[in-house]
């Protein structure tokens, strides 16, 4: 039997994050992304959550060793061109995840320090909040916080775009090489993003508000883009465009969707891409 000629690959785009068992958020937001944007995705699990559009009942930690070991398995054989970190609700799971990205020299990795559910619920262990900030931001290309986690991370509430930018100064010096800080929670027709590149240059990404009772996974699913289409080749301003464009998008078409009886999901699958063949470089 002749050997096939392989000649093509995938995208390929690692989430380690949570589980959400209601399916809108977490590691089954990411992957629906992943997919619809044209990407192979693969997944480390962090915990398990037990939560639907109401809320989150329980969380379960998975053991480091078995992070490590999924880590592991996907990026010695598959390859990683993209990575995206969510949910790390403990010190060990944090220093799990730093100790991988460095043993892989994984590139192009967005973090989303998820530490606050949409429907208000704290999801993240006191302790692991200082083990992000030295393990984890330096580490990334890009933060991704909304109002509520930087408050938590800077310690004082952010009510404008003043110390919006503020907060995001302060979490750079920090350690974190560039920052995206999510603006939707402020009260206005407008959201307002801001974009702090490496550089220190301010970006503001202004649109209008989209009217929705359906925004569980919002964050997962931005942070989720931005990394696809990294791995898809994009700049880092151009991932950020591309990634809010997705979620609004999704927004958008799953507005008049009725899912669970709380805060709904994104419609993940309103524009699907077929999975894009990228050449294989002989090294």
């Amino acid at each position: 039997m002749s050997a096939v000629p392989f000649k093509y690959e995938y995208p390929r785009v690692l989430s380690i994050a949570g589980s959400d068992s209601g399916g809108g958020a977490g590691i089954q937001a990411d992957l629906k992304t992943f997919a619809a944007l044209g990407c192979y995705g693969m997944t480390a699990i962090t915990a398990l959550t037990a939560q639907n559009t109401r809320g989150v009942r329980a969380i379960h930690s998975v053991p480091p060793q078995m992070l490590t070991d999924q880590i592991d398995a996907v990026v010695e054989d598959i390859g990683v061109d993209a990575t995206k970190i969510g949910m790390l609700h403990a010190p060990q799971i944090v220093r799990a995840v730093a100790e991988a990205l460095d043993r892989h020299a994984l590139k192009n990795v967005i973090f989303d320090p998820v530490m606050v559910a949409t429907s208000g619920a704290v999801l993240i262990d006191e302790d692991a909040m200082s083990v992000l900030v030295s393990d984890l931001f330096p580490r990334a290309s890009l933060i991704t916080p909304n109002l509520d986690e930087a408050a938590l991370l800077v310690g004082y509430p952010l009510h404008s775009r003043e110390n919006m930018e503020r907060a995001a100064r302060d979490l750079q010096g920090r350690g974190a090489r560039a920052v995206l800080l999510k603006g939707g929670h402020l009260p206005s027709e407008e959201v307002a993003d801001l974009l702090l590149e490496a550089d220190g240059k301010a970006r503001w990404m202004v649109a209008p508000r989209i009217a929705s009772p359906n925004t569980h996974g919002t964050g997962c699913t931005l942070s989720s883009a931005i990394a696809a289409h990294l791995a898809l080749g994009a700049t880092l301003i151009e991932a950020v465009e591309g990634g809010r464009a997705f979620v609004r998008a999704a927004m958008t078409s799953g507005a008049q969707v009725l899912t669970g009886k709380g805060s709904g999901p994104l419609n993940h699958g309103h524009a699907p891409r077929a999975a894009v063949l990228k050449p294989i470089v002989i090294a």
